[in-house]
Order: structure tokens, then sequence, then C-alpha cells
């Protein structure tokens, strides 16, 4: 006899939906422990090969650990350093560019007022009262801004610390999963284990050459353009790149705004066509074979991560969404309930839409050298023939 109790619909829907609300707050409310967390696993995964390669070498593995870690360290270190000395220059040149900006804005009313027949000095007004509100909440931003890099400092104090524990339980670590999920589902849980570190580690190792690619060129296109502070922006170009979507605009409008502060705003066309070559670039080269190939999202999952990742963990959480998105998946195609999860996360159009472009578009190239090749005169095609 059947003794289990059946709930209806709308009592499992409340009650997913006030676990998923109570989840959701507690992944809010623990963030500064979380997101340290989930930063070392992924560097502790990237690094894991290095540790295991020189642990055969017969190095003990706290000094390889330790010296991995050291090594990580002076790199960030060095591009750190990279930036603020960018950073000291744009210091540097601020009121120049308060003045500059100043201009700008002069330029604009008179061009509004004259074109919108409105009064510059409502116009004035308006900018004033608008500036004269955000001057009363500078407070409230400044203390925002202050629990923010509290954040990130703590964070950055304690990620090599969780990296190095990671790295030297991972044994242990990896036997607990094994343990939560019984023998029965061993195989299974290996399976899950191996994928998200093959994601893990080409979704960072693929960023990251993604990242130094795309700085260059950045890089070398502003100081093609003799744009200033070119390195400075094309490494926050390249960091901002990693953001879908929103990244890019925020990228192009700072291109935007310093071409027009520093030259001319023809050079706002030159910027404009340097960051379309780089994208179509990116968009068509250099993602989808170091990064995209790793991670198999839709577009419009990747946006919603994104989203969501920023309204629960801010700008880290932007970072993280696409790779914690992408271990999601790796469950859900491993878990037989949520499969359709999986396949909803998946990108089955893209593959067969490239492979139709791409099949149109050799059709065309064909048809273009038939008909540009084809002989003029059956009489030279007959010469030809018999020749």
């Amino acid at each position: 006899m059947d003794t289990s109790v059946k709930f209806p619909f709308y009592a499992k829907a409340s009650l997913f939906l006030i676990g998923l609300y109570v989840f959701t707050a507690i992944l809010y409310l623990t963030q500064d422990v979380i997101l340290p967390l989930i930063y070392a696993t992924g560097v502790a995964i990237l690094l894991s090969p290095v540790i295991g390669f020189l642990a055969k070498k017969g190095i003990n593995r706290v000094v390889a650990i330790a010296g991995v870690l050291i090594i990580a360290v002076l790199i960030v270190g060095a591009l750190i350093a990279l930036l603020v000395s960018q950073a000291s220059m744009l210091r540097t040149a601020w009121p120049h560019l308060v003045t500059k900006l100043h201009e700008f804005i002069n330029q604009v009313v008179d061009w509004v007022s004259g074109y919108l027949n409105l009064s510059p000095d409502k116009i004035n007004g308006w900018i004033s009262e608008t500036t004269s509100e955000f001057m009363k909440n500078r407070n409230a931003a400044i203390g925002v801004t202050l629990t923010t890099m509290s954040g990130i400092l703590s964070a950055t104090i304690l990620t090599p610390v969780y990296i190095f524990m990671i790295l030297f339980y991972q044994p242990h670590l990896l036997a607990f999963v094994h343990n939560i999920f019984g023998a029965d589902n061993d195989k299974k849980v290996s399976e899950i284990l191996t994928e998200t570190r093959v994601v893990v580690k080409g979704y960072i190792g693929g960023l990251f050459g993604e990242f130094v690619i795309i700085a260059i060129l950045n890089s070398i296109g502003l100081l093609i353009l003799k744009m200033d502070y070119a390195i400075l922006l094309g490494v926050i170009g390249a960091v901002l790149n990693v953001i879908p979507i929103i990244g890019g605009i925020i990228c192009i409008a700072l291109f935007v705004i310093i071409a027009l502060l520093t030259k001319s705003p023809l050079y706002i066309i030159y910027v404009l066509g340097l960051y379309a070559l780089i994208q179509f670039i990116d968009d068509h080269y250099i993602f989808p074979r170091i990064v995209g190939a790793k991670v198999k999202l839709n577009l419009l999952i990747s946006i919603i991560a994104v989203i969501v990742g920023d309204a629960l963990w801010g700008i880290p959480g932007m970072f993280l969404a696409i790779p914690i998105t992408a271990v999601l998946k790796i469950i859900f195609d491993r878990v037989e309930t949520l499969k359709s999860w999986g396949f909803l996360f998946g990108d089955t159009i893209r593959s067969t839409g490239k492979s139709k472009f791409s099949l149109a578009v050799n059709r065309f190239i064909k048809y273009l050298i038939s008909k540009f090749h084809k002989p003029k005169h059956p009489a030279a095609k007959n010469h030809r023939q018999t020749g």
C-alpha cells in the first residue's frame, strides 16, 4: 500500500519558491565568505595540473603549492603595478579633463538651446539641480565604495589562503564529495567532477588568454590613434570585455568619452571603428576558439545569468555568473529529473545556424567563381579541350 503523501502543484511551487528565496538570501548575506571561496576554487582547479606535475617530479607538495602561488601573485602584482602607473598619469591630468568636460557641456548646452529653442539658463539650472542632488548623496556613495573596497581587500587577502588550503586538501575534499552521494552514484559524480574541472580550466584559461589578446589589440589600436592613456584604456577595456553585453557598452562609452575630452570629435568615429574591428575579431575568431568551445550556454541564459549575478553579488557576481551557470548545466545534464533544464541552458541553435550560414557562404562563393571564370567564347573552351 502506497502511503506516500502527494502534494498538489501549487504546494510544490510554493515550497520551491520559498526554498529559492531562502537560498538566495543565504548567498547574498554570506557573500563575504562565499565569493573568496568560489574564486579560490576556480584558481585551484586551474593550478591543480601544475601542482600534480611538480609532485610527480618529486617536489614536496607544500613547496610546489607555495612556489606556484608566489609566481601567480607576482604576475598579478605586475599587472596591478602597470595599471597603477597608468592611473597615476590619469590622476595628474584629471584637472585638465574636468576643464575639457565643462567646455564640452557648455557647447552641448548652446547646441540644445538653439535646436530646441530653450533658454540656456533653464538647462544650466537643471544641470545645477542634478549636480546638487548628486552632492547630497555623495556620502552614501562614498560609504558604498569604501564597503566594496574593503570587501575586495579582504577577498584579496583571503583568496590565496583558500587556494593553498584547497590545493593541499584536494584529495580529502574529493573523497568527501564522493562519500556524500554514496557508492551508487560514484560514476556519475566522477563524470560531473571531471567535466566541471574541464569547463572551469578551459573557461578561466581561455578567458585569461582572451583578456591578454584583447588588451594588446586595444592598446595597439589606441596607440596608433595616439590616444592618451592608451595602455590603461586597453587593459580596462579587456577587463570589461569579460562581462557579456554590459561590459561592451561601458567600454565603448569610456573610449568615446576619453576621445571626446582629449581629442577632436572626429576621433569618436575612429574609436568606434577600432572597437567594432576588435569586437569582430573577438566574436568570430578569439572567443569561439578559446572560450566559447568550453562553455555551451546560449546567449539568453548568459545575459540572464550576468544580470542575476550583478543583482546578487555586484561586479564579482557578473564575472562569476557564466562559469557557475556552466557548472549548473553540467549537473543538470547528469541528473535525470533536471535534464530539461540542462537542455534549456544549452545552445543547439548556434551550431546549426553557423553550419547553415557557412554552407550558404560556400555556395555563394562557388556561384561567384563559376560566373566570373566562365569562358566567354565556346570556341576558346573547345580550343583548350583539344589542345
